[in-house]
């Protein structure tokens, strides 16, 4: 009897992953370990399978562990650094003694491993040689598509941040060691066979708010292609494909009106949305939640009239990041904020004179342009000037514009170490992206022009009346138009590395990294876990300079 050694949470699906109207889909149900023989005799057991794929998947996208968060997407780029003084070092942003025992890339590694192995099981039921009771072909079709989706998607995850890893394509039901990495190319090859599939399989427009449709492929395979079209046995082809993709994307998901709705927590579900992770009200569906509302926030609480409301994830926006946004540019008031507000009243000092601040008035602000002692000195409230974000000021050792852009009111406050209990859907592919997708691939190949005009009609939405033209635009021009528009939303360092910026960009722009100046040219491959390594007797070698 062949068992399937994973714990089965269909109820945690129920109004997290596929929606509101989920209950149809899946029952609670909570078993430690399914035999095959079980989903021979029970076809919802095959829906539990599909299940385990996306809860596993949006799990993996929304926790590690405290320190971990986003560590491997954002740290280390030109647009985010960790939250302390610019003074010591750390291994994943600094780069500094970046190794195969770092915990990060064990616990990235095994995560993708995770997904992967939910959806072979699934997968292994294409063969036929199980026969499920009521299961039509077409349902049985489209949920290993759905699975294959997932498992293309965490290869890709695999192979930008590791280069080949080994290949496991089928549920493994014996003790085996013998694991070796495949090459890049294989490695891209299985994922795009695996995404032609889905794009076979899955619905156009799927019932489920939430499930994968065809747009969610296509965007993912668009990515894809277009990473690939850099790589050496890539070609222009890859950036063609990607294009006409991304465009079909576009097409089907238009964009918002304006930066603002898009971000705006009542319109969620938007048309411009491709692809979320749902988590909702429910304790029970909502599994760890979605911790994206802790991104880029300061102790701001610390300060007189505010209490805690929201903790931060040890991580922050770059200087640099600030800076790219011209003052007409309305992506930057609904992306973080300058004014904080007091949640009670307080006494502060104007001029030797005390003063009652009342709840609802500025209680910090942080301009845009400097003041002088005297303006600071004028007012109740806290001014932290630019120039000053690393400078420890009594109160908080850093502090910044917080964001706004995943703002989820009423969670209530937790530590990193705590389940976030964030309810906002986690948008993970969107229009928007696909613009830039496109207008990338069209810069790759030679035709500036019509990437200008992708870009324009980012930069239109966003309130920018001035428009780029094909001599602007260059790879760096596209990358600040990325930071702008999906901070916080994609990897920045899958970017970075992609367009082969990343060495450039964020010597220049991280401070802790420009201190430490050990960001070196092997970096652009991640350690492999020495774990691995040791539990396969070295059949999985690691990335050259890593020991």
């Amino acid at each position: 009897m062949k068992y399937i050694n994973r714990k089965i949470i269909g109820g945690l699906l129920l109004a997290g992953v596929l929606g509101a109207s989920c209950d149809t889909y899946l029952e609670e149900e909570n078993n430690s370990s399914l035999s095959i023989e079980t989903v021979e005799s029970d076809p919802q057991i095959f829906n539990q399978l599909v299940a385990s794929v996306y809860e596993r998947a949006r799990e993996t996208s929304t926790y590690y562990t405290s320190d971990l968060y986003y560590a491997l997407e954002d740290l280390g780029t030109d647009i985010v650094t960790r939250a302390t003084a610019i003074n010591g070092t750390s291994d994943v942003n600094d780069y500094v003694n970046f190794n195969s025992l770092n915990w990060a890339v064990g616990v990235f590694w095994t995560n993708q491993y995770k997904v992967i192995s939910a959806a072979n099981v699934v997968a292994d039921l294409e063969n036929g040689e199980v026969a499920i009771p009521d299961l039509s072909a077409a349902e049985l079709a489209k949920g290993v598509a759905e699975a294959k989706f997932f498992r293309a998607w965490s290869y890709f995850k695999l192979v930008v941040n590791y280069g080949g890893v080994p290949l496991v394509l089928n549920q493994v039901t014996t003790s085996d060691t013998d694991y070796s990495r495949a090459s890049e190319e294989e490695v891209y090859a299985q994922i795009i066979t695996d995404l032609q599939t889905s794009l076979a399989g899955v619905d156009e427009n799927p019932a489920d708010y939430g499930r994968v449709s065809k747009d969610a492929v296509r965007h993912l395979l668009s990515k894809v292609l277009l990473t690939r079209g850099y790589k050496s046995f890539g070609s222009d082809a890859d950036f063609t494909e990607a294009i006409g993709l991304a465009e079909t994307v576009m097409t089907n998901h238009p964009l918002e009106g304006s930066f603002a709705d898009l971000v705006a927590i009542g319109n969620q579900r938007n048309q411009e949305v491709v692809f979320s992770y749902l988590f909702g009200g429910n304790s029970v569906s909502r599994g760890w939640g979605n911790s994206r509302h802790m991104m880029y926030q300061f102790r701001f609480y610390d300060y007189p009239g505010l209490i805690r409301t929201v903790q931060g994830l040890r991580n922050m926006p770059t200087p640099f990041f600030y800076g790219l946004f011209s003052d007409e540019d309305q992506r930057a008031e609904a992306t973080f904020t300058r004014e904080i507000y007091a949640h009670e009243d307080y006494e502060a000092e104007v001029n030797g004179s005390t003063v009652t601040v009342a709840a609802g008035e500025l209680a910090i602000l942080l301009p845009k342009e400097t003041w002088t002692q005297e303006e600071i000195d004028a007012v109740p409230y806290a001014v932290i000037n630019p120039g000053t974000y690393f400078t420890n000021n009594g109160t908080t050792p850093v502090h910044f514009p917080i964001f706004t852009k995943f703002e989820d009111p009423g969670v209530p406050f937790t530590q990193p170490d705590q389940s976030s209990q964030g309810e906002r859907d986690m948008v993970m592919m969107r229009g928007g992206e696909a613009y830039l997708i496109a207008a990338e691939a069209y810069l790759e190949l030679g035709n500036a022009g019509q990437a200008a005009t992708l870009l324009n009609s980012l930069r239109s939405r966003a309130g920018i009346t001035e428009e780029v033209t094909a001599g602007d635009v260059d790879i760096d021009f596209i990358l600040d138009e990325r930071a702008r528009e999906l901070i916080g939303e994609v990897n920045r360092w899958a970017d970075l590395k992609r367009t082969g910026k990343l060495l450039e960009r964020v010597r220049e722009h991280n401070p802790h990294v420009a201190l430490n100046n050990a960001l070196q040219e092997y970096h652009l491959l991640r350690p492999i876990p020495q774990a691995e390594i040791d539990n396969t007797g070295g059949s999985i070698t690691q990335n050259p300079n890593y020991k």
